[in-house]
């Protein structure tokens, strides 16, 4: 009997068996959402009026925030399963899905955006009292079949549900059950730090889980947001694809002829299919490049978020390829919008191409160390490679390559960093009297920008690009610093050199620095890292900066208005294009750091925020904290509505950042 019972209690293996099938439903409706928004039209160059471009730019953000969110939901079953002690799933099965993979009632295929795919959509992320019936070309081929099993199985059976909602409240319950036969304990034996949390991922909700309390907290933020929220909610995944419908239906009836999307494919694929039905085979040589280009940096994405759960929290390789993975997303969105726009082929004359999102055999993850450094930049050199061979015409394709070459600078940079860092003792432990000297940057020339003038006991360096007239030196220093004046204008020996030193750490912007001459150390990294938000105007940072790769700085002045013409540096056009933002936003999470210096990397990500990494207090322009954190994304497109911190602004409004 005790066999028995065994066998037909909840078990790990059976948990994990689970979680592997919610990840892959998480993922498989991502990639549905994507297909759909790549699809949408843009502008009245491509057949819109003036009213039908705003409303589908609002359902591309729309689709797309649902899409982030379904990647939430991912990141979340993925910590589940990394706390039971298991390596999360990244693979799945490639478009359309056969029946079976899920329930036969669920059919998941790529398909452009329109009144069936949103009806498909609603259908999908209905509350259990929901009645809203299956997409036209969405119903399911075999209702009647049923998966799984009676008896005790050893080996996990999957099981049917009629909704995605009653599948997390049948896991939460199956996970409550183990818990309760093994312990809390027992049950919970992965690394917490090998999980994803808000210090590398900026997504809702995302925090490690280590008991029944977080893995329940965690079910029930994905429900609340979409499967299977309850019909009131507002804000489900159910309302916001409700309202697109209804708006769609009303535009419709003022323009019979409006067409929202492209006819992009319904399941492209980039060989000979072995089943044709469903399934459009891309001919046209531009879009199969484009496809696979998109196809490979979405394979590579997922590769390096699953090397980020083979990485302990807080190695640095942990938060970078993170980042480089959201990145590569970037260059997939504006590859899976070309695709949409390029033509299948002579064989499917009617129809566009689309992103196929073609799935490796095996997406798991690199062994930890400097060889996956090596894969990672080697795979990023390829994609830079091929996206240079496509069209430079489009100013998608323009894009992606820009957002490529960007990502393959930053993973050189940053997998070196990490590899000098396993070597040495980690930054930001020791008390600040006991840190290792910071190692001072090369005297630049004046060929650089930089003026280095010459005093008895330290040399002054000037770099007039970064200077935005703060007015500490002409103020506090008049002596030295000579207003106005024709020729020479800065006398180092004129003053106190302790005096002098202090000025320069005064100086906002970095423009000012020095080297000591007399063997009295150079300016130390400060004991807390700083970044205050001016009125109106730039970030002014403090810390011990690696700012784009760079080294040996501590203070830095950083647009946000998005119109500087020396980016990332502020030039003052703050003031002539009339930007207007508080220096005093709110205080968000301000918890206190176990850590408040260290080095402080912060990457501009092309045509995007400021990737910020390290521990970091943000102040308003008056010294209030703002938040405490150890990664954050800050605007400096000037549009974010969450300022200081990105809202995607960037992508809406075209922003450059060159």
């Amino acid at each position: 009997m005790e066999a028995v019972a065994a066998r037909t209690s909840v078990s790990r293996e059976r948990l994990i068996h689970l979680l592997y099938e919610a990840a892959e439903l998480e993922h498989t409706l991502m990639c549905t959402y994507l297909y759909a928004a790549f699809s949408l039209r843009r502008d009245e160059t491509e057949g819109l009026s003036e009213a039908e471009a705003a409303a589908l730019a609002r359902w591309r953000q729309t689709i797309l925030r649902v899409a982030i969110e379904e990647m939430g939901h991912l990141v979340a079953v993925w910590n589940i399963t990394a706390a039971l002690g298991a390596a999360p799933r990244f693979g799945r099965g490639n478009f359309p899905l056969d029946p079976g993979n899920l329930p036969a009632s669920i059919v998941v295929k790529l398909a452009p955006f329109s009144e069936s795919v949103l009806n498909h959509f609603i259908h999908l992320e209905r509350p259990a009292a929901s009645t809203a019936p299956e997409g036209k070309g969405f119903e399911p081929e075999w209702s009647a079949f049923q998966r799984g099993g009676g008896g005790a199985r050893l080996v996990p059976m999957a099981l049917d549900y009629e909704t995605v909602g009653a599948f997390y409240a049948s896991l939460d319950e199956a996970i409550r059950a183990f818990v309760a036969r093994v312990g809390e304990r027992a049950a919970f034996c992965g690394d917490p730090a090998l999980q994803l949390s808000s210090a590398e991922a900026q997504l809702p909700d995302i925090r490690p889980v280590v008991c029944a309390k977080t893995a329940h907290e965690a079910f029930t933020a994905i429900v609340r947001q979409g499967e299977g929220a309850p019909e009131h909610s507002d804000d489900s995944h159910f309302q916001r694809f409700s309202a697109i419908r209804d708006e769609l239906a009303q535009l419709k009836a003022k323009n019979p002829a409006f067409s929202p999307a492209f006819p992009a494919a319904v399941n492209p694929v980039l060989r000979p299919p072995l089943h044709a039905s469903e399934r459009v085979w891309l001919e046209d040589e531009t879009a199969v490049a484009t496809v696979d280009l998109a196809n490979a940096s979405y394979a590579l994405s997922l590769r390096m978020l699953a090397y980020s759960y083979a990485v302990p929290r807080p190695l640095p390789e942990k938060a970078l390829v993170v980042e480089l993975s959201v990145g590569l997303m970037r260059a997939v969105s504006h590859l899976g919008e070309r695709a949409a726009r390029l033509p299948a082929g002579p064989s499917h004359p009617s129809c566009n191409a689309g992103m196929s999102f073609t799935a490796l055999r095996d997406a798991a993850a690199l062994p930890a160390g400097v060889s996956a450094g090596q894969f990672i930049c080697e795979r990023l050199g390829e994609l830079v490679a091929a996206a240079s061979e496509l069209d430079k015409g489009d100013a998608r394709t323009a894009n992606a390559l820009r957002l490529l070459t960007d990502l393959q600078q930053r993973a050189v940079r940053g997998f070196a960093s990490a590899a000098a860092a396993r070597t040495s003792p980690p930054s930001g432990h020791a008390e600040p009297a006991a840190a290792s000297p910071a190692q001072p940057a090369p005297i630049p020339t004046q060929a650089d920008g930089v003026e280095a003038i010459e005093g008895k006991k330290l040399t002054l360096l000037y770099e007039g690009k970064k200077c935005i007239h703060s007015r500490f030196c002409v103020t506090w220093g008049p002596q030295v610093f000579l207003a106005n004046v024709k020729g020479p204008w800065i006398h180092p020996d004129a003053i106190d050199v302790e005096r002098l030193a202090e000025i320069a750490h005064a100086c906002p912007s970095g423009a000012i620095r020095y080297r000591r001459k007399d063997g009295r150390p150079d300016e130390a990294p400060p004991p807390v890292n700083l970044l205050a938000v001016r009125e109106a105007g730039p970030y002014a940072v403090r810390a011990e900066l690696v700012l784009d790769g760079e080294t040996g700085n501590y203070r830095v002045t950083l647009c946000r208005c998005g119109a500087s013409k020396n980016k990332p540096f502020c030039d003052g056009s703050h003031k002539s294009v009339g930007f207007s933002a508080s220096g005093e936003p709110p205080t968000g999470v301000a918890d206190m750091l176990a850590v408040r210096n260290g080095p402080l990397m912060i990457d501009p990500v092309t045509d995007g925020p400021l990737q910020v990494r390290g521990n970091l207090e943000i102040t308003s322009g008056t010294g209030r904290v703002v938040a405490r954190v150890e990664q954050a994304r800050l605007c400096r497109c000037g549009g974010s509505s969450n300022k200081p911190f990105c809202d995607g602004t960037h992508a809406r409004i075209g922003f450059r950042s060159t």
